[in-house]
């Protein structure tokens, strides 16, 4: 579970050295939000320390400007100020600066780090037409090694939980019973689950692709985690990229900078998730059967997506296609022996990138889709059980005293799972929701969706438990109540549309695991990759597909 620090498998060969040193004047611009600075001796001295000081460039607050009219200054991190530098420079002039972000745009234009421009009407439907590179840090972010390599090591743990709890089928029914009787959403998966209890659907054959997010609390100094996410784990593709770009300007440029590109760890994401849909499309043992993706009308998002398909046919040669919900049902059938054939092809394996939301799931057509593959022989990841057991509910109920020796045997497991678990509450829980409306901004209220841009917070907690009691309805068993995290705040550089913005910030760890078991037979259970996301710390939600955060890899400290 160690780092290892190769380069990532699926990256381009194309090398940007000729490149580094002999562009034209960049063209990207920077956005800055802070002026009146001191004007320090520039005397460059490389170091590894990385917590003592910070690049501050002078302009006027909020202003946009191109990169030759600002000033590059370094200044001291202000004591007390709660805010950690993110690298160690003593001086450092602009032309280094404009030199690496001009690279670091061309190397992603080359690499296929892109994402559709949402200004372009047709950038999510047709491939190659407003590509834009995807949102990143220009630099790695910090981060422990002993709480990397805990994240590592609990992954594999999380799957085999996932699995455990997908099979208790009375369990999942239970806790999200009050759930079901106040969000629809909730309530179509499940009686899609009881249908498949009700014709004795199993699944020998499971494939879980997942991720489990953490954030390091600065008080304690914990790993905690977020959320278990079990459907449409996205950023395999990319995210693996942000590594390599990390990587390769380190490799120019960390003389300069103190820093060394061997500390940015491997980050294998996007061949493992390859690796685990061969193999389970192996043991669906019908070689003219491929893997399908179910996907959005509009995704902007699909180049992370087509980095799977490309290296599931080059290394593997296993085929894939793309259909939407409302495309399957009009193209699929499930024929007499259980077999899903869609638009004529036979499908091996069912890979969701869509379905999380209730937004895909327009009429009555996405529903009919959804049953029809849970019904079907394919393999499902994940699975309606897989689904359904990544709600924050049965988060919320794992949390609970006694409930994970329900699942898991082993008590080492059981501790190391239960270091991670932050605090959760369902909101019945009369005490924790008074204290939650006297301290709002403690707490995050969290409803049973998907995606980003759902939860509340601050002052608005207070108002939503306030209005739901004076309803005084059930409306309450749709959300939870999670304990606030408050991670280190680092001041770094984020990069997005081709233009730099300075900014205070907050990162998200992400931990991909890859489950694939045949009955009793497990034939695979590893953490395979990771997902760095880093967003302003003004902003309370943080996804990068919503908006609201970008691309980052770690620099292991």
């Amino acid at each position: 579970m160690g780092a290892s620090y190769s380069s990532c498998s699926h990256s381009s060969t194309l090398s940007t050295h000729t490149l580094l040193h002999s562009h034209p004047k960049a063209t990207a611009f920077f956005h800055i939000r802070q002026s009146g600075l001191p004007n320090p001796s520039f005397k460059l001295n490389p170091t590894n320390q990385i917590f003592q000081t910070h690049l501050r460039i002078m302009a006027q607050p909020s202003q946009v400007l191109p990169l030759q009219g600002g000033k590059v200054e370094v200044g001291e991190t202000q004591e007390g100020s709660g805010t950690r530098p993110l690298l160690d420079f003593h001086g450092i002039d602009q032309d280094l600066v404009e030199k690496i972000v001009y690279d670091a745009l061309v190397w992603s234009s080359l690499h296929g780090l892109v994402v559709g421009d949402k200004s372009v009407q047709r950038s999510g439907k047709v491939p190659g037409v407003g590509m834009v590179h995807a949102p990143f840090a220009l630099l790695p972010m910090p981060f422990p090694e002993s709480h990397w390599k805990q994240a590592c090591e609990l992954a594999p743990i999380f799957n085999e939980l996932v699995d455990r709890v997908s099979l208790d089928a009375k369990f999942l029914q239970d806790s999200l019973s009050r759930t079901k009787k106040v969000d629809a959403f909730t309530s179509r998966l499940l009686d899609i689950h009881s249908k498949m209890l009700e014709i004795n659907k199993k699944e020998d054959i499971r494939l879980g692709l997942h991720r489990s997010d953490y954030m390091l609390d600065e008080q304690t100094k914990l790993l905690l985690q977020i959320e278990t996410n079990t459907i449409s784990c996205s950023f395999p593709g990319l995210g693996c990229l942000v590594s390599d770009l990390h990587r390769s300007l380190l490799n120019h440029y960390g003389e300069f900078l103190g820093l060394d590109s061997k500390r940015v760890p491997n980050n294998p994401a996007a061949s493992q998730f390859v690796e685990a849909l061969a193999n389970a499309w192996t043991e669906y043992n019908n070689p003219r059967a491929v893997v399908m993706l179910v996907v959005q009308a509009d995704e902007r998002n699909m180049y992370d997506q087509h980095w799977l398909s490309a290296l599931l046919k080059e290394i593997h040669n296993v085929s894939t296609l793309r259909k939407t919900l409302a495309e399957i049902d009009a193209e699929g059938e499930l024929l007499p022996d259980g077999t899903l054939v869609v638009g004529g092809q036979a499908i091996a394996v069912v890979y969701f990138r869509a379905g999380y939301t209730p937004n895909d799931y327009p009429s009555e057509s996405e529903w009919r889709a959804r049953l029809l593959m849970e019904q079907s022989s394919a393999i499902k990841c994940p699975s309606i059980s897989y689904h359904l057991a990544g709600t924050k509910k049965i988060q919320q109920e794992l949390v609970k005293p006694n409930v994970l020796e329900r699942f898991v045997d082993n008590k080492e497991d059981i501790a190391k799972l239960r270091k991670c678990f932050a605090g959760l509450w369902s909101l019945d829980d009369s005490d924790i929701v008074k204290d939650a409306i006297e301290r709002p901004g403690l707490y995050v209220m969290k409803p049973q969706r998907e995606g980003g841009g759902n939860n509340i917070y601050g002052n608005d907690v207070k108002e939503a438990l306030m209005r739901l009691q004076k309803e005084g309805s059930e409306a309450d068993a749709a959300y939870i109540l999670m304990q606030r995290i408050f991670p280190t705040v680092s001041r770094t550089f984020l990069m997005r549309n081709g233009i730099c913005y300075k900014d205070d910030t907050v990162s998200e760890l992400g931990i991909y695991g890859a489950y694939l078991r045949n009955k009793e037979r497990v034939i695979l259970n590893d953490q395979c990759g990771y997902l760095m996301r880093t967003k302003a710390a003004s902003s309370d939600e943080g996804g990068v597909a919503a908006g609201f955060a970008v691309l980052d890899s770690l620099y292991l400290t």
